[in-house]
């Protein structure tokens, strides 16, 4: 199983890095979210092990995060389509309001976790919820190193 995993998470690690620099109209780019998506689920599916009673309330929660997680990384996106734009003639102001919106993206990340962590307590054991936890982490760890990877310190 867990070399299963891995092959999943590398799989959605590289398309999510492909995902990541391309644009968001793209048809052929909405094709790969939904793979990644899809290829997730299959990882959280994996990870958790969901008795038929888990499945069936820990789905619908899943669906809403992941829909909120959709217009998070929407906004990332956006944050970065910005500072690519303003990269080469960077002023001291925008480089403090891009910081802003991404420590404000940090704070709502936070608490998106936060407010979602009682629903999944209502849907799953502890040690489940510990684990979906630590495979978003792990994903979003993934998907930001990706991320700095490939974007330019400001000169």
């Amino acid at each position: 199983m867990r070399g299963r995993i891995q092959t999943i998470v590398m799989t959605a690690a590289f398309v999510v890095g492909l995902a990541s620099a391309a644009a968001a109209q793209d048809d052929t780019m909405e094709v790969l979210r939904e793979k990644v998506r899809a290829d997730k689920k299959l990882l959280v599916a994996v990870a958790l092990d969901l008795s038929e009673s888990e499945a069936k309330t820990f789905w619908p929660v899943y669906n809403a995060y992941q829909s909120d997680m959709i217009e998070h990384y929407n906004r990332v996106m956006k944050l970065i389509s910005n500072y690519a734009a303003a990269y080469k003639t960077m002023t001291d102001d925008t480089a403090s309001q891009l910081l802003g919106q991404f420590l404000s993206l940090e704070t709502a990340h936070a608490a998106l976790l936060n407010g979602y962590l009682p629903k999944l307590q209502n849907a799953l054991p502890p040690k489940k919820v510990a684990r979906f936890y630590q495979v978003e982490n792990k994903l979003r760890a993934l998907v930001n190193y990706e991320l700095a990877r490939d974007i330019p310190l400001i000169k």
